[in-house]
C-alpha cells in the first residue's frame, strides 16, 4: 500500500477549506465526482494528509484545522456535517524573514508545501520557498508572485533535488481556462480575433485582496490567456457573492468576408473548489517527483498553472 503524501499548507483560507474538506468527503464516499487524475504516481485522491498548517489570523492560530477552516472571513460552505478533527493545529506563519529557520524546523514530516496564502506578497512568499529549500520540502506556488518564473529559483532547487511547482494555479474550469479555450477555438476555426475582455466578480477574501493589490494577478491572466487583444478589466470584490465567483467574457471576431461575430459567455463557478480540484493534482505530483528525487521544475504541471516558468512576470 502507498504510503500517503505528507503536505503543509500556508494560508487557512477558503481554498484551504475546499482542499482539506474535500480530502475528507472523497476518503469517506469514495466518489469520483470532480476528478480529473483518480490516480497521480499510485496516489489516490484520499492519499494525501495535512500534516501542518501555517497562517497568520490570530482567530486561526491555535485552533484545529478542520475549526479554523470554517472561521470568519471564510465563507466556503461545509460539504460534510461529519469532519472530526483533524490533529493539526494552526502554527503562526511567517512575520518576515528572520523567521524562515523556525518555519523550515515546523516543516519536518512534510514532503510538500503548499502555498496558498493570498497574493501580492511576493517576498513572503520566497521566504516560504526558502523554508521549503532548507527543508527539502517540495513548493507549490498556488500564487501569482513569481517564484518558480525566477531562474535563480528554479536553479536552487533542482540543484538540491527538491522540487518546486508554480506560478499561480489554473483554476480547474476558471474563466481563464474557458477564455484561453474560446480564443484556441477561434484560431483552429479560421476565424480572426478583434477584441477580447474579461470582467470577474467575486466575494472571498481574496478577491478582497486582489482588488487592493491587483498587479501581479492582472499579469498572471493575461499569461494564461495568452493573447494580447485582450483586456482584463479591474477584479471587482463583492461580500454577499461568498467564495462563488461570476466571470463575463467576451469575444469579437471576423469570419468568412470580414463578416462579424460576438460572443458573450457568463460563468459562475465557486472559486475555491476550482483550486482545489487543481491542488489535489499539484500536491501529488510535487510528493511523487521527491519520492523520485526529481529536482527544480516539474514541466507536467504547465497545464494546470497561468504562469509557469518562460511566461512574464
Amino acid at each position: 500500500m502507498i504510503e500517503s503524501a505528507k503536505v503543509a499548507v500556508v494560508g487557512v483560507g477558503n481554498n484551504t477549506s475546499a482542499l482539506v474538506q474535500g480530502l475528507h468527503f472523497y476518503r469517506r464516499t469514495g466518489s469520483l465526482v470532480g476528478i480529473r487524475r483518480p490516480e497521480v504516481a499510485g496516489l489516490g485522491v484520499g492519499d494525501v494528509d495535512v500534516v501542518a498548517a501555517f497562517a497568520v489570523s490570530e482567530g486561526k492560530l491555535g485552533r484545529d484545522l478542520h475549526e479554523a477552516i470554517f472561521e470568519p472571513p471564510n465563507n466556503f460552505p461545509r460539504l460534510d456535517a461529519d469532519l472530526p478533527p483533524s490533529g493539526v493545529s494552526v502554527q503562526r506563519g511567517l512575520v518576515d524573514a528572520t523567521e524562515v529557520d523556525r518555519v523550515a524546523q515546523a516543516l519536518k514530516g512534510a514532503e510538500v508545501l503548499l502555498y496558498s496564502a493570498p497574493s501580492g506578497r511576493l517576498e513572503t512568499a520566497r521566504a516560504y520557498a526558502e523554508a521549503a529549500l532548507r527543508a527539502g520540502v517540495a513548493f507549490v506556488n498556488t500564487t501569482s508572485d513569481g517564484v518558480a518564473r525566477d531562474p535563480s529559483w528554479v536553479d536552487r532547487f533542482e540543484a538540491a533535488g527538491v522540487p518546486l511547482i508554480g506560478d499561480d494555479l489554473a483554476s480547474q474550469f476558471g474563466s481563464s481556462v474557458v477564455h484561453h479555450a474560446l480564443l484556441r477555438l477561434l484560431e483552429e476555426r479560421g476565424l480572426t480575433l478583434v477584441s477580447s475582455y474579461q470582467v470577474n466578480l467575486g466575494g472571498t477574501e481574496d478577491f478582497r485582496n486582489l482588488v487592493e493589490h491587483p498587479n501581479t494577478k492582472q499579469r498572471s491572466k493575461a499569461n494564461a490567456v495568452g493573447s494580447d487583444k485582450v483586456e482584463m478589466a479591474p477584479l471587482g470584490y463583492l461580500p454577499h457573492l461568498g467564495s462563488q465567483k461570476i466571470a463575463h467574457l467576451n469575444v469579437e471576431a471576423q469570419g468568412w468576408g470580414g463578416t462579424a461575430l460576438s460572443l458573450d459567455v457568463r460563468l459562475k463557478v465557486h472559486d475555491p473548489s476550482g483550486a482545489a480540484g487543481v491542488n489535489i493534482d499539484l500536491v501529488r505530483m510535487a510528493a511523487a517527483a521527491l519520492r523520485a528525487g526529481r529536482g527544480g521544475y516539474l514541466p507536467e504541471a504547465a497545464a494546470l498553472l497561468k504562469s509557469p516558468p518562460g511566461t512574464p512576470i
